[in-house]
């Protein structure tokens, strides 16, 4: 149920629907005074959520800082959530979005010798084919990429970030493996991932990927003109802000 509601949820707290709601309102609605309120909301709403600046701002306050490679020590296990990619039955392969920097950056830090051991964690985040888990055609990858099956762990089942954490813990008390673990997600994601996996009893040192806000920028499209893709950024880190505080009201983290 919590999994149901939450792809809900994701689809009401986006703004694209609040715009299109109240340019619906606009076209439809037979009080004058009401029309141009939502006009105008609709207008503003676009103006905003649009700018790319204005995004970089929020998201650069949101996301956990990266973390420069001088600063790393040795870790043991590294733990890489999921979430990353959906299976394209057409063509029987996956197809990657921006958070494969997750796993990317991941078996850079295993080739170089920063971590032993990596566990992915990572099961169906879709409502209609809860069959088709990203851990294991997850696995398949690893392999191609020249990391040994002995030195990884997949956890398939997991369908959000409260489970990625209680099923890992479960799955490394279950091995017996010990020593220092480095959580890798995405920098938006991390807040919420952290205070999972430290609310289940793991110490974890962060490590963030695929950062939205880099250098300010001060140029002038980036300041001024429109940008599409601003108003799909937002949608993702209004979720964001909402799982962590929905996380924390009913007590996952």
């Amino acid at each position: 149920m919590f999994f149901l509601l939450s792809k809900l949820l994701s689809f009401i707290i986006s703004p694209i629907v609040w715009i299109i709601s109240l340019l619906f309102v606009f076209v439809y609605s037979k009080n004058e005074k009401r029309r141009k309120k939502a006009f105008y909301w609709a207008f503003g709403f676009i103006l905003f959520f649009s700018n790319s600046f204005v995004f970089d701002e929020f998201a650069r306050a949101w996301e956990v800082p990266a973390t420069q490679y001088e600063d790393l020590e040795m870790y043991d296990v590294a733990i890489v959530l999921g979430g990353m990619s959906v299976y394209d039955e057409e063509y029987e392969r996956p197809q990657f979005y921006r958070g494969v920097d997750r796993l990317l950056q991941t078996v850079e830090l295993y080739k170089l010798g920063m971590i032993k051991k990596i566990v992915f964690t990572g099961g169906s985040g879709r409502v209609l084919h809860p069959e088709m888990r990203e851990g294991e055609y997850i696995k398949r990858y690893l392999i191609l990429m020249g990391v040994p099956e002995k030195d990884f762990i997949i956890e398939s089942k997991s369908q959000n970030t409260r489970e990625n954490a209680l099923f890992t813990k479960n799955l490394i008390d279950e091995k017996k493996l010990k020593g220092r673990f480095l959580l890798i997600t995405s920098a938006f994601h991390m807040r919420r991932s952290l205070n999972c996996f430290e609310t289940v009893g793991m110490e974890v040192t962060p490590y963030s990927t695929d950062r939205y806000a880099g250098p300010r920028k001060f140029e002038f499209d980036h300041l001024f003109i429109p940008n599409s893709s601003a108003l799909n950024d937002w949608t993702t880190l209004i979720h964001e802000v909402v799982g962590y505080i929905t996380y924390k009201v009913i007590g996952y983290g």
